[in-house]
This record gives structure tokens, C-alpha cells and sequence, in this order.
């Protein structure tokens, strides 16, 4: 009844009209190229929820360096720059699949693809307050970060380190990586 999947082509209406639902209000909305643009630079970091036979979210993530982000008012450049750290730049939870925990799934399914492609670092940007839903999920505040305009005043920049599987021999990061 529900499945994530990598995002294909013939879901990017869908992913517009929820990022556009979403963000306009509040001025941060991207727009459908800009998006696009994020899923060219790493097409195997960007997922769609399949919820109860329909589009139920979708979620954005490509590698960027740790305490850096993208500005919404720009496309990726595409340089394909090399980073430990995977940045979760955008998820979305339609409305009606909503309370269910769909984004902890999300982002649970992204660390453990960041994991086997060997990223040390996981990272985003909260917006409208919503860093009190990352901290419980290991995400540490760092408002020191500065960050493009474009993500509003009260944006805060929130990184955490991917720990390896307990049968991985490659070591986690330190901490001090990240905090």
C-alpha cells in the first residue's frame, strides 16, 4: 500500500503542485526547473512515495559539502563537485498521507541509500520552524551556518553523521564532523 521509489520522469507534475502547495505561501517555492534541477545532479538520491494507490510525497536530496546548501533562487550548476555529505534539500508529504510517520520512513530510506553509496553526512535546511522535528531524529542545529536568502530568517541549517551499519568495517564519522 505504500512503496518509495526513485522518481521518474512522468512524476513531475505531482512534485511541482505539492512544492508549489507547500512552499508558495511562504515564499519558498523553487519552481519546477529549479527542482528538476536538483534531481539531474543526483537522480539516484531522489525518491517518490507511492501512498494508497497515489502520489503521497516526494524527496530531494544530492550531494552537497557539509555546512553549505543550495539557494532555492538557482538551478544546480551540475559541477558534480565530490562530497562526503548528502543534503536532503526538499520532502513532502501530501496532506492526505499525512501522520503516519511517511517522512521518517522517507528519510530513513535516504540515510540507508547515503550509507551503501558511502556518505558520511547527512544535512538539511529547516524552514517555518521545523527543527523541532528533525533534533528527535539525530539532526543537530547549526545556526551559525550562514545561509542564502532565499530560505527566509528563520531557517537553520541541521547536519548529522550517518553511522555505518554495525557489519560495516569503514568507521562512522566523528561527531565533531557535524556538531
Amino acid at each position: 500500500m505504500t512503496a518509495i521509489r526513485l522518481l521518474r520522469d512522468d512524476d513531475w507534475d505531482d512534485v511541482v503542485a505539492l512544492e508549489e502547495h507547500a512552499y508558495a505561501a511562504s515564499g519558498l517555492s523553487e519552481g519546477g526547473e529549479a527542482l528538476r534541477s536538483r534531481h539531474r545532479a543526483s537522480p539516484s538520491t531522489c525518491f517518490v512515495l507511492e501512498h494508497a494507490g497515489g502520489f503521497g510525497g516526494y524527496l530531494l536530496a544530492l550531494p552537497y559539502p557539509l555546512f553549505r546548501c543550495p539557494d532555492l533562487s538557482l538551478a544546480e550548476s551540475g559541477d558534480g563537485a565530490r562530497t562526503s555529505n548528502l543534503h536532503a534539500h526538499d520532502l513532502v508529504i501530501a496532506e492526505r498521507a499525512r501522520g503516519r510517520g511517511l517522512a521518517h520512513r522517507m528519510l530513513r530510506h535516504l540515510e540507508e541509500t547515503g550509507r551503501a553509496a558511502g556518505y558520511r553526512t547527512l544535512s538539511l535546511v529547516a524552514v517555518r520552524g521545523s527543527q523541532v522535528l528533525w533534533t528527535p531524529l539525530g539532526y543537530r542545529a547549526r545556526p551559525e551556518i550562514g545561509l542564502p536568502a532565499s530560505y527566509g530568517a528563520e531557517a537553520v541549517y541541521m547536519a548529522k553523521a550517518l553511522e555505518t551499519a554495525p557489519a560495516d568495517p569503514v568507521p562512522s564519522p566523528s561527531r565533531a564532523e557535524v556538531g
